[in-house]
């Protein structure tokens, strides 16, 4: 589904990621470890055609992503869902309709997408806080309106960023729940994370692979985090 053969990444004369390779298969798990700076986000966004390698071949659904042009990409981001880690909202805009830009933006805004909308708010525990603006909301609740909005679409991927960084150990369990059960109706999840406390809990649930970002490069971890 995402491919990566032999990435690199260049930014202002500096290398920040060499020789990458990695497949993400079908309803796989992972996630995506190392130190503050490593190049998590870059990665990500090299994963989801926000960026395009300096060096090597990445393929987003069997597309070379250097032969495809910006609306070709467009197209295949409709594919990946991605969590922000800052969980950026139009405040001016409800909960409801913040997570259904997605569809709006796309022109599915028709009313079979809208009783989905009510049904992925009842699956991420939103239902009473449809009206709601995203400044009255909590940041589990943030977090949570923001993996709604990335799997509005469908996607087939998801990719999220720190997902449990600003929450409670509390919140982070109900997070990792909801992306374990799309794993289990055949979605492939990435979870970027510092949280190994997390990633102990997943693999208890879901078997994940792990793997670090260390020294420019992409390396699998330890099996015994």
């Amino acid at each position: 589904m995402i491919e990566l053969e032999n990435v690199a990444y260049s930014y202002g004369g500096g290398e920040l990621l060499t020789d990458i390779s990695l497949n993400l298969a079908p309803a796989s798990f992972h996630f995506l470890t190392g130190p503050s700076g490593a190049g998590k986000t870059t990665f990500m966004k090299l994963c989801y055609g926000a960026l395009r390698p300096t060096g090597g071949h990445l393929r987003l659904f069997e597309r070379d992503v250097t032969l495809m042009d910006r609306d070709a990409i467009a197209l295949c981001r409709r594919r990946i869902g991605v969590v922000h880690q800052d969980c950026q909202f139009l405040d001016h805009l409800s909960v409801a309709e913040n997570i259904a830009l997605p569809l709006v933006v796309s022109g599915q805004d028709s009313a079979d997408e809208q009783a989905n909308l009510r049904e992925l708010m009842g699956w991420v525990g939103l239902t009473g806080r449809a009206e709601a603006l995203p400044p009255e909301l909590s940041g589990g609740e943030r977090q949570r309106a923001a993996l709604a909005r990335a799997v509005i679409m469908s996607p087939d991927v998801i990719l999220a960023d720190e997902p449990t960084g600003n929450v409670d150990w509390e919140m982070s369990q109900r997070l990792l729940k909801l992306l374990v059960e799309l794993n289990r109706m055949g979605k492939t999840i990435m979870i970027a994370t510092h949280d190994l406390s997390l990633i102990r809990a997943a693999k208890q649930q879901v078997q994940a692979r792990v793997l670090r970002i260390s020294n420019r490069r992409l390396q699998l971890a330890g099996a015994d985090l």
